[in-house]
């Protein structure tokens, strides 16, 4: 028997397909298909082919943008494949229920997974052939199909999932059934309209009312609800941003049908009518992934470590899919306060178009929690903009890696002296040149030597104490002092400290220069080994992401606060003493201190001046600043452009110390005044030491 394109054929194939459908058992189910095109198909192989399909349906979890949040709660970031934020059907105004009904499916409350009806006036109104029949379609059998295409992950999935063949409109069908079966009509609808495209960009009616109207889904007007209802049939069509006349068509196609079936009287349809579709100036953007965030190097920090956390999937492929489907809430260290002085500091201080780069990071003592993260280049590929985040390590999405630290290493090597009971009253004359040709330094694997190493100060020299020295940053003194101590306990202090090669991840190198600063290190990394100074030797992991809590509110484990005793809380406090006098009148960071609190700090200043640091802490924040050269290979910042001037004398006090300044100035207002714990007296040593000889260990 041939498929025609007469009635007779229609009728036909009407009689043979009710017929197969009672031999199946579907029809007892509520089911009737489009039937055009089974004529000249043996009965028995249709009744075959029915049987075979699967019934049970199992939809997908739906695809729930996630946020990320400040400390504050703000919002830092939305994440998400789908822009959806799914709602129950009693928070979705009732207009707009009836709107979606009236336009998709009038009779949806009153037939079975399948409206005979709707289907019959869509099979006179489609040609008969060889073609799957399209139109007449339940919100039951659209839901399935939306779903299906929803669960494919490939692009050959998703093509089978719409592609043009009996089987697949026999599967929707028999899925529909299933789905009839276990669900009540209300709550066919309910996630009908959470998984429904709404067009640019929208999944969901709670998100499109968001986007479009700003309000929310149990708000929404007559006129409103019109137009989302209408776009499900083809959301890029009717899209009213792409063109708004054809969605003004549709909207009042929405709002006649709905006078037609007697939804609304006449009154509310010719007031819905008259009203404007929308405000095009008020659609609210839904900015997604950390390229549209406040915070944009941080944001990427942080979906860096969310990327690392083994439980939010097995592999970095699926933590990457839950992270944008799961409805995730993240909350962050973030501080927007803080934040907002840090980054007053870069634009006091720096200019974009700057060919120096200049960039800051504050931490909290005792806690670890990253407080701020700024930089001089803004976020983007445009001129003068950078993808790279100059405050973290290079294993980090956009991390830079860091740069050599200078003298703030320094502070390390104070550590290890003071460790080893060397006071800070102790002497070594340090002339304004030393030759260290040969010289043996010890390491923690054996003797390292620089035949032709011998540097020189750039600040005072002389028979020097521990303090003295720091204050005036003299390299001869440190060098000398790193020798007497060793470098492998110096290593050993500042790995503990989180102080490695911010570039390859390796140990930094023990040699000779040790103390003047080697290998590359971040802002982030820097800052965090000083607050360890401020926590009395607690060291904390540096920590980004405080909790997350999936779609149910259900946390999911993370690293969270992790801390530990590094180093001795008197050896600390030893530091701090010492690096505080540095903050004082004559010291290199004299001019920094601001107000009463207690300061420590430390400059650095690296050869051929390629960066220069001011790193320094109270008790409550501790930051590093950097400026630097950021171009390969690197180059003297000497007549390099900062906020715009050349730079004359790059040093860590006069360069990066403005920034570290007037960043900690706001980032310290309002937070409580804590002093230093003093160290022991036989730490300070005498407050009149006698000179010692020179090159005699203590």
């Amino acid at each position: 028997m041939r498929t025609g394109r007469g009635g007779r054929s229609k009728a036909r194939s009407l009689i043979l397909f009710i017929g197969v459908s009672v031999l199946s058992g579907a029809l007892a189910a509520g089911l009737v298909i489009p039937f055009a095109g089974f004529a000249g198909r043996g009965s028995e192989q249709v009744v075959t082919t029915v049987e075979s399909l699967p019934q049970e349906f199992k939809s997908e979890p739906l695809a729930v943008r996630s946020r990320i949040l400040a400390a504050d709660g703000t919002l830092v970031a939305t994440l998400y494949e789908q822009n959806r934020v799914p709602v129950r059907l009693s928070a979705i105004s009732p207009i707009m229920r009836k709107a979606i009904v009236a336009i998709e499916d009038s009779r949806f409350y009153e037939h079975g997974a399948l409206d005979l009806k709707g289907t019959l006036r869509a099979m006179v109104r489609n040609e008969s052939g060889g073609a799957v029949q399209q139109g007449g379609s339940s919100i039951t059998q659209q839901y399935v199909k939306m779903s299906l295409v929803e669960k494919a992950k490939t692009a050959a999935e998703r093509a089978k999932a719409t592609e043009v063949s009996y089987k697949r409109k026999l599967t929707e069908l028999r899925y529909a059934i299933g789905v009839e079966s276990e669900l009540s009509k209300d709550e066919i609808l309910e996630r009908y309209l959470n998984l429904a495209n709404f067009g640019d960009g929208t999944y969901g009616v709670q998100t499109a009312a968001q986007h479009y109207f700003r309000t929310t889904a149990d708000k929404l007007t007559l006129a409103q609800a019109a137009l989302l209802a209408g776009l499900v049939k083809n959301p890029s069509g009717y899209d009213p941003t792409n063109d708004l006349a054809r969605a003004k068509a549709r909207r009042d196609l929405v709002i006649k049908r709905m006078l037609e079936l007697g939804v609304i009287t006449v009154g509310q349809a010719n007031h819905a009518l008259r009203t404007p579709v929308i405000d095009l100036a008020k659609v609210e953007p839904v900015p997604n992934g950390c390229a549209n965030s406040r915070y944009p190097f941080y944001c990427d920090y942080v979906v860096s470590k969310l990327l690392a956390n083994p439980a939010l999937g097995a592999t970095v492929k699926d933590r990457d899919h839950y992270l944008k489907t799961g409805g995730l809430l993240i909350r962050t260290s973030i501080d927007p306060k803080i934040q907002a002085a840090a980054q007053a500091s870069i634009d006091k201080h720096s200019k974009p178009k700057d060919s120096a780069v200049a960039a800051i990071t504050i931490v909290e003592p005792g806690t670890g929690l990253v407080k701020a993260m700024v930089q001089s280049k803004p976020y983007g590929n445009g001129r003068n903009h950078t993808n790279y985040n100059f405050n973290v390590e290079k294993s980090y999405a956009g991390g830079w890696g860091g740069f050599q630290n200078g003298s703030t290493m320094k502070a390390f090597t104070i550590a290890a002296a003071l460790s080893k009971g060397i006071p800070m009253d102790y002497r070594i004359n340090s002339p304004q040149q030393i030759d260290l040709r040969n010289k043996k330094f010890r390491t923690c694997s054996g003797w390292t030597r620089d035949p032709t190493y011998q540097p020189k100060n750039s600040t005072h020299s002389g028979n020097l104490t521990m303090v003295e020295a720091a204050r005036f940053s003299t390299n001869t003194y440190f060098l000398q002092l790193s020798q007497r101590t060793g470098l492998c306990p110096i290593a050993k202090i500042a790995a503990k400290l989180g102080m490695y090669n911010g570039q390859t991840g390796e140990p930094l190198d023990q040699v000779a220069s040790m103390t003047l600063g080697v290998g590359y290190v971040t802002p982030l990394m820097l800052s965090n080994a000083y607050a360890t100074f401020a926590a009395r030797g607690k060291y904390c992991k540096p920590l980004v992401v405080t909790s997350v809590r999936d779609e149910a509110g259900r946390p999911i484990p993370g690293p969270g606060i992790d801390c530990r005793l590094a180093i001795p809380r008197q050896v600390a406090d030893g530091v701090n003493r010492v690096l505080s006098q540095v903050m004082m009148p004559g010291g290199t960071g004299g001019r920094l201190r601001f107000g009463i609190r207690d300061m420590a700090g430390k400059t650095g200043t690296i050869q051929q001046n390629l960066a220069v640091w001011f790193s320094g802490y109270t008790p409550n924040l501790a930051a590093a600043a950097v400026v630097a050269d950021a171009s390969l290979p690197y180059k003297n910042l000497m007549g390099q452009t900062l906020n715009g001037d050349r730079i004359h004398d790059p040093t860590g006090s006069g360069t990066a110390g403005p920034l570290w300044q007037t960043a900690m100035q706001g980032a310290l207002r309002g937070l409580p005044v804590e002093r230093f714990v003093a160290p022991p007296k036989k730490m300070i040593g005498d407050p009149n030491p006698k000179p010692a000889a020179p090159g005699k260990k203590p």
